[in-house]
């Protein structure tokens, strides 16, 4: 166990980032079709081919999940997905024409500093059929960068540059569930302006830090581009606005399971998303979680596992998200959101340690 999505049998994941346009695309491959399902609770969602993975839908499994930056307009990243996948001979058959099933999810990344000025057409297109090479290039179970890569390149929160982040878990029965999350959430994963995270109750192995929770919890609400955040929020341009924001990721499993029980699955990952970021589900959020089932194990009681499942899916995906944040490093524009990890250098967080509650999760 790497801590990671690809944990789970059969998912190979790749990413394109291009710092100076402050923005990526990560591609998450299956070895064969997964299945797939969706579940959206932000008040502003960007999406590609998400109708299709309602239960009631007749396509059953996708080829690809894609996480990118770029708002609507890096919705082309999929195209890019597709024309790797086409390339290598993978997608749902329709007579004689093969189709890859490439859901997508966007976060937005328009005014975090990074060179926009990209003429025409946007570049996602290109980086998305770049981020499939490099998951193809990736073995299946291989390790992936965390942090300011990929489509967390240019993700932003309320207090502290967001980031890609990942971790995983096994189940009682011995299902492996991971989860992939990018956090440009509009509110904070941070408790007070930091360095304490909300989802602290469930690291394991110091994998963000493992600074607890501080002996007194600050509630006052924190978003992004706020009036008086300044550079504790997006930055000293303070160019971003309230509400322009979103928390996507991927949770699956090796479990056997419908999509009626992946939606579940994507339901309850949402859990832990509201663990992790405060506020989550905004008006103005796009918060979206897929969720997929690679098929290498069976599900036994359909009930009880299944709620195992979403248990874990809870959990591994508050970690990811915190574990993105940890990771990110600050974009090498001017006025870019400094990252947690600049803001907290290894002096401060020493000092820190002595007032801290070190949480006991059974």
């Amino acid at each position: 166990m790497g801590n990671l999505l690809t944990d789970v049998a059969g998912i190979s994941v790749g990413h394109a980032t291009d710092l100076a346009l402050g923005s990526g695309v990560t591609a998450i491959l299956f070895d064969r079709p997964a299945t797939a399902a969706v579940c959206v609770l932000g008040g502003a969602p960007g999406g590609r081919d998400t109708g299709l993975l309602a239960p009631e839908m007749t396509v059953e499994a996708v080829d690809a999940i894609v996480l990118s930056g770029g708002s609507a307009f890096g919705l082309d990243a999929a195209g890019g997905v597709q024309a790797a996948l086409r390339e290598m001979g993978r997608g749902y058959v329709i007579r004689g024409a093969r189709v890859p099933i490439v859901p997508q999810a966007i976060i937005f990344d328009l005014l975090n500093g990074g060179n926009k000025d990209w003429g025409r057409f946007s570049p996602y297109r290109e980086l998305g059929y770049a981020a499939a090479q490099a998951a193809v290039a990736q073995p299946a179970d291989a390790d992936f960068a965390l942090g300011s890569v990929g489509g967390g390149t240019g993700a932003t929160t309320a207090v502290v540059k967001g980031g890609l982040g990942s971790a995983s878990a096994r189940t009682q029965a011995g299902h492996v569930v991971g989860a992939l999350a990018i956090v440009n959430a509009v509110g904070s994963p941070l408790i007070g302006t930091g360095p304490w995270f909300w989802a602290a109750p469930y690291e394991q192995g110091g994998e963000f830090g493992g600074l607890g929770w501080p002996a007194t919890i600050d509630t006052t609400l924190r978003l992004k581009g706020a009036p008086g955040i300044g550079a504790t929020g997006i930055g000293a341009a303070g160019t971003d606005t309230v509400g322009t924001s979103t928390t996507i990721g991927l949770v699956a499993t090796d479990a056997t399971l419908t999509k009626a029980q992946a939606q579940r699955l994507a339901i309850m990952a949402h859990d832990g998303l509201a663990r992790a970021v405060l506020p989550a589900h905004a008006p103005l959020d796009g918060d979206t979680i897929f969720a997929a089932a690679t098929g290498h194990r069976p599900l036994g009681d359909p009930v009880a596992e299944l709620t195992a499942l979403g248990f874990a899916a809870t959990l591994v995906m508050a970690r990811a998200i915190a574990r993105g944040v940890h990771a990110a490093t600050t974009l090498p524009v001017p006025g870019a959101q400094p990252a947690w990890r600049d803001q907290f250098g290894a002096t401060q967080i020493g000092n820190l340690r002595s007032a801290m509650i070190s949480p006991s999760v059974g």
